[in-house]
Protein backbone atom coordinates (compact mmCIF):
# COMPACT_ATOMS: atom_id res chain seq x y z
CA UNK A 1 0.00 0.00 0.00
CA UNK A 2 2.91 2.04 1.00
CA UNK A 3 4.73 1.37 -1.87
CA UNK A 4 1.43 2.50 -4.36
CA UNK A 5 1.33 5.45 -2.74
CA UNK A 6 4.55 6.86 -3.51
CA UNK A 7 4.64 5.22 -7.24
CA UNK A 8 1.38 7.60 -7.09
CA UNK A 9 2.96 10.33 -5.53
CA UNK A 10 6.13 9.91 -7.91
CA UNK A 11 3.85 9.94 -11.12
CA UNK A 12 2.08 13.20 -9.69
CA UNK A 13 5.33 14.67 -9.71
CA UNK A 14 6.46 13.74 -12.64
CA UNK A 15 3.42 15.15 -14.61
CA UNK A 16 3.05 18.45 -12.56
CA UNK A 17 7.12 18.88 -13.42
CA UNK A 18 6.18 18.60 -16.96
CA UNK A 19 2.97 20.59 -16.90
CA UNK A 20 5.33 23.39 -15.20
CA UNK A 21 7.58 22.97 -17.84
CA UNK A 22 5.03 23.76 -20.66
CA UNK A 23 4.18 26.82 -18.61
CA UNK A 24 8.03 27.93 -18.57
CA UNK A 25 8.63 27.45 -22.14
CA UNK A 26 5.73 29.72 -22.73
CA UNK A 27 6.53 32.17 -20.55
CA UNK A 28 10.22 32.36 -22.10
CA UNK A 29 8.94 32.46 -25.72
CA UNK A 30 6.33 35.28 -24.61
CA UNK A 31 9.15 37.81 -23.07
CA UNK A 32 11.25 37.14 -25.87
CA UNK A 33 8.82 38.39 -28.24
CA UNK A 34 7.89 41.48 -26.14
CA UNK A 35 11.73 42.21 -25.44
CA UNK A 36 12.88 41.09 -29.31
CA UNK A 37 9.64 41.16 -31.72
CA UNK A 38 7.81 44.47 -30.05
CA UNK A 39 7.57 46.28 -33.08
CA UNK A 40 6.09 43.32 -34.98
CA UNK A 41 4.05 42.54 -31.93
CA UNK A 42 0.80 43.10 -32.63
CA UNK A 43 -2.28 42.76 -29.69
CA UNK A 44 -4.51 39.35 -31.11
CA UNK A 45 -0.85 38.32 -30.99
CA UNK A 46 -0.26 39.16 -27.42
CA UNK A 47 -4.18 38.20 -26.41
CA UNK A 48 -3.26 34.47 -27.97
CA UNK A 49 -0.35 33.92 -25.95
CA UNK A 50 -2.09 35.58 -22.43
CA UNK A 51 -5.04 32.43 -24.03
CA UNK A 52 -2.26 29.89 -23.93
CA UNK A 53 -0.60 30.67 -20.52
CA UNK A 54 -4.08 31.06 -18.87
CA UNK A 55 -5.13 27.56 -20.41
CA UNK A 56 -1.63 25.92 -19.06
CA UNK A 57 -2.90 27.47 -15.58
CA UNK A 58 -5.76 25.73 -15.77
CA UNK A 59 -4.71 22.04 -16.97
CA UNK A 60 -2.66 22.35 -13.51
CA UNK A 61 -5.26 23.09 -11.42
CA UNK A 62 -7.50 20.21 -12.85
CA UNK A 63 -4.35 17.96 -12.17
CA UNK A 64 -4.07 19.04 -8.41
CA UNK A 65 -7.69 18.69 -7.66
CA UNK A 66 -7.99 15.37 -9.70
CA UNK A 67 -8.76 12.41 -7.22
CA UNK A 68 -6.25 10.23 -8.32
CA UNK A 69 -3.88 12.96 -7.11
CA UNK A 70 -2.38 12.20 -3.50
CA UNK A 71 -2.67 15.90 -1.86
CA UNK A 72 0.65 17.62 -1.80
CA UNK A 73 -0.25 19.36 1.47
CA UNK A 74 0.71 16.61 3.08
CA UNK A 75 4.24 15.67 1.93
CA UNK A 76 6.54 17.93 3.74
CA UNK A 77 9.89 18.93 2.51
CA UNK A 78 12.85 19.11 5.31
CA UNK A 79 16.67 20.36 4.15
CA UNK A 80 18.83 17.43 5.46
CA UNK A 81 21.71 19.57 4.45
CA UNK A 82 22.84 23.36 4.31
CA UNK A 83 25.77 23.92 2.34
CA UNK A 84 27.46 27.82 0.92
CA UNK A 85 29.46 25.53 -1.27
CA UNK A 86 28.53 25.02 -4.46
CA UNK A 87 26.38 22.20 -5.83
CA UNK A 88 26.63 20.95 -9.21
CA UNK A 89 23.77 18.91 -9.52
CA UNK A 90 21.50 21.26 -7.94
CA UNK A 91 22.42 23.71 -10.30
CA UNK A 92 22.13 21.29 -13.37
CA UNK A 93 18.37 20.62 -12.06
CA UNK A 94 17.80 24.20 -11.48
CA UNK A 95 19.25 25.67 -14.68
CA UNK A 96 22.21 27.59 -12.87
CA UNK A 97 18.61 29.26 -11.16
CA UNK A 98 20.01 28.01 -7.11
CA UNK A 99 23.49 27.09 -7.55
CA UNK A 100 23.89 26.69 -3.60
CA UNK A 101 21.30 25.48 -1.11
CA UNK A 102 22.61 27.73 2.27
CA UNK A 103 20.61 28.69 4.92
CA UNK A 104 20.74 32.59 3.43
CA UNK A 105 18.11 30.72 0.28
CA UNK A 106 16.11 27.83 2.26
CA UNK A 107 13.45 30.10 3.74
CA UNK A 108 12.64 32.13 0.38
CA UNK A 109 12.32 28.75 -1.78
CA UNK A 110 10.89 26.68 1.06
CA UNK A 111 8.08 28.88 2.11
CA UNK A 112 5.10 27.79 2.35
CA UNK A 113 3.23 31.46 3.59
CA UNK A 114 3.56 34.95 2.46
CA UNK A 115 5.99 37.15 3.61
CA UNK A 116 5.71 38.76 7.19
CA UNK A 117 5.19 42.36 5.64
CA UNK A 118 2.41 40.86 2.52
CA UNK A 119 0.78 39.50 5.54
CA UNK A 120 0.66 42.60 7.63
CA UNK A 121 -0.93 44.23 4.43
CA UNK A 122 -3.30 41.65 3.71
CA UNK A 123 -4.86 41.91 7.72
CA UNK A 124 -5.06 45.50 7.22
CA UNK A 125 -6.64 45.56 4.03
CA UNK A 126 -9.14 42.78 5.72
CA UNK A 127 -9.38 45.73 8.86
CA UNK A 128 -10.99 47.96 6.51
CA UNK A 129 -12.77 45.71 4.05
CA UNK A 130 -14.77 45.12 7.41
CA UNK A 131 -15.06 48.18 8.81
CA UNK A 132 -17.12 48.94 5.57
CA UNK A 133 -20.77 48.34 5.60
CA UNK A 134 -22.55 46.37 2.76
CA UNK A 135 -24.61 49.37 1.63
CA UNK A 136 -21.29 51.59 1.01
CA UNK A 137 -19.80 49.06 -0.70
CA UNK A 138 -22.55 48.44 -2.82
CA UNK A 139 -22.77 51.97 -3.67
CA UNK A 140 -18.81 52.45 -4.15
CA UNK A 141 -18.98 49.30 -6.38
CA UNK A 142 -21.84 50.97 -8.25
CA UNK A 143 -19.49 54.28 -8.57
CA UNK A 144 -16.72 52.20 -9.92
CA UNK A 145 -18.80 50.40 -12.39
CA UNK A 146 -20.39 53.42 -13.66
CA UNK A 147 -17.04 54.96 -14.22
CA UNK A 148 -15.85 51.62 -16.05
CA UNK A 149 -18.77 52.00 -18.38
CA UNK A 150 -18.30 55.30 -19.17
CA UNK A 151 -14.58 55.17 -20.03
CA UNK A 152 -15.71 51.95 -22.27
CA UNK A 153 -17.95 54.02 -24.22
CA UNK A 154 -15.81 56.66 -24.92
CA UNK A 155 -13.14 54.28 -25.91
CA UNK A 156 -15.34 52.44 -28.42
CA UNK A 157 -16.45 55.36 -29.59
CA UNK A 158 -14.57 56.64 -33.19
CA UNK A 159 -12.15 59.34 -32.98
CA UNK A 160 -14.39 61.27 -35.33
CA UNK A 161 -17.43 61.30 -33.35
CA UNK A 162 -15.24 62.63 -30.27
CA UNK A 163 -13.86 65.55 -32.47
CA UNK A 164 -17.20 66.44 -33.41
CA UNK A 165 -17.99 66.48 -30.16
CA UNK A 166 -15.64 68.77 -29.05
CA UNK A 167 -16.22 70.94 -31.91
CA UNK A 168 -19.63 71.45 -30.68
CA UNK A 169 -18.56 72.03 -27.51
CA UNK A 170 -16.72 75.07 -28.90
CA UNK A 171 -18.95 76.35 -31.13
CA UNK A 172 -21.40 76.44 -28.28
CA UNK A 173 -19.39 78.82 -26.06
CA UNK A 174 -18.57 81.81 -28.20
CA UNK A 175 -15.37 83.99 -27.82
CA UNK A 176 -16.31 87.60 -28.70
CA UNK A 177 -19.17 89.74 -27.61
CA UNK A 178 -22.07 90.44 -30.59
CA UNK A 179 -22.94 93.89 -29.40
CA UNK A 180 -18.97 94.69 -29.14
CA UNK A 181 -18.44 93.75 -32.80
CA UNK A 182 -21.55 95.34 -34.17
CA UNK A 183 -20.63 98.85 -32.61
CA UNK A 184 -17.10 98.42 -33.68
CA UNK A 185 -18.18 97.36 -37.81
CA UNK A 186 -20.94 100.54 -37.82
CA UNK A 187 -17.98 103.08 -36.30
CA UNK A 188 -15.84 101.85 -38.96
CA UNK A 189 -17.81 101.34 -42.06
CA UNK A 190 -20.78 104.45 -41.45
CA UNK A 191 -18.86 106.62 -38.59
CA UNK A 192 -21.64 105.43 -35.82
CA UNK A 193 -20.95 107.01 -32.54
CA UNK A 194 -18.10 108.96 -33.45
CA UNK A 195 -17.97 112.68 -32.82
CA UNK A 196 -17.37 115.36 -35.26
CA UNK A 197 -14.01 117.51 -35.38
CA UNK A 198 -14.32 121.31 -35.87
CA UNK A 199 -11.49 124.17 -35.95
CA UNK A 200 -11.65 126.23 -33.15
CA UNK A 201 -12.75 130.11 -32.97
CA UNK A 202 -15.39 131.67 -34.65
CA UNK A 203 -15.94 131.18 -38.55
CA UNK A 204 -16.30 134.60 -40.40
CA UNK A 205 -19.84 135.19 -42.34
CA UNK A 206 -17.87 134.67 -45.91
CA UNK A 207 -15.90 131.68 -45.09
CA UNK A 208 -18.64 129.25 -43.72
CA UNK A 209 -17.84 127.02 -46.47
CA UNK A 210 -14.21 126.93 -45.57
CA UNK A 211 -14.67 126.04 -42.32
CA UNK A 212 -17.16 123.20 -43.16
CA UNK A 213 -14.28 122.02 -45.43
CA UNK A 214 -12.27 122.50 -42.64
CA UNK A 215 -14.44 120.29 -40.58
CA UNK A 216 -13.43 116.96 -41.52
CA UNK A 217 -9.84 118.12 -41.70
CA UNK A 218 -6.84 118.71 -39.72
CA UNK A 219 -7.48 121.42 -36.99
CA UNK A 220 -5.46 125.00 -36.86
CA UNK A 221 -3.45 125.70 -34.23
CA UNK A 222 -4.25 129.05 -32.23
CA UNK A 223 -1.33 131.58 -32.66
CA UNK A 224 -0.36 134.70 -30.65
CA UNK A 225 -0.63 137.95 -32.94
CA UNK A 226 2.54 140.26 -32.14
CA UNK A 227 2.37 143.63 -30.05
CA UNK A 228 -1.53 143.07 -29.63
CA UNK A 229 -3.31 142.80 -26.01
CA UNK A 230 -1.78 139.45 -25.88
CA UNK A 231 -5.02 137.10 -26.49
CA UNK A 232 -4.73 134.16 -28.71
CA UNK A 233 -6.99 134.11 -31.70
CA UNK A 234 -7.86 131.54 -34.35
CA UNK A 235 -7.34 132.31 -37.99
CA UNK A 236 -10.83 133.56 -38.31
CA UNK A 237 -10.47 136.04 -35.83
CA UNK A 238 -7.79 137.63 -37.60
CA UNK A 239 -8.72 137.58 -41.15
CA UNK A 240 -12.38 139.06 -40.02
CA UNK A 241 -10.80 141.98 -38.51
CA UNK A 242 -8.93 142.22 -41.73
CA UNK A 243 -11.65 142.37 -43.84
CA UNK A 244 -13.66 144.80 -41.49
CA UNK A 245 -11.15 147.81 -42.48
CA UNK A 246 -8.85 147.83 -39.08
CA UNK A 247 -5.28 149.09 -39.75
CA UNK A 248 -2.01 147.41 -39.27
CA UNK A 249 -0.14 144.66 -40.75
CA UNK A 250 -0.18 141.09 -40.21
CA UNK A 251 2.08 139.58 -38.52
CA UNK A 252 4.47 137.35 -40.83
CA UNK A 253 4.12 133.95 -39.01
CA UNK A 254 0.26 134.67 -39.33
CA UNK A 255 0.87 134.81 -42.96
CA UNK A 256 3.34 131.45 -43.33
CA UNK A 257 -0.05 130.01 -41.31
CA UNK A 258 -2.48 131.08 -43.42
CA UNK A 259 -0.88 129.92 -46.52
CA UNK A 260 -0.01 126.45 -45.45
CA UNK A 261 -3.46 125.73 -44.15
CA UNK A 262 -4.74 127.14 -47.86
CA UNK A 263 -2.40 124.79 -49.54
CA UNK A 264 -4.29 122.00 -47.75
CA UNK A 265 -7.43 123.33 -48.61
CA UNK A 266 -9.74 122.10 -51.97
CA UNK A 267 -8.38 124.20 -54.99
CA UNK A 268 -12.41 125.08 -55.51
CA UNK A 269 -12.60 127.04 -51.80
CA UNK A 270 -9.12 129.30 -52.61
Amino acid sequence: MQQREEKQLEASVESLISRVAHVKNALHSFIYKLENEYERLTWPSVLDNFALLSGQLNTINKLLRNEKTPSFRNQVIIPLVLSPDRDEDLAKLTEQRVPVFSHEIVPDYLRTKPDPEVEEQEKTLSTEAARIGPDVAQKQIQALNKICTTLLEKLSNPREDRDAESAAMRQSKPSFNPADTNALVSAVAFGKGLSKCRPPGPVAPGHQGQGSMMSGGPTLQQVTIGGGSGQQAGMGGPVAQQQQGQTGKMPSSIKTNIKSASGSMHPYNR
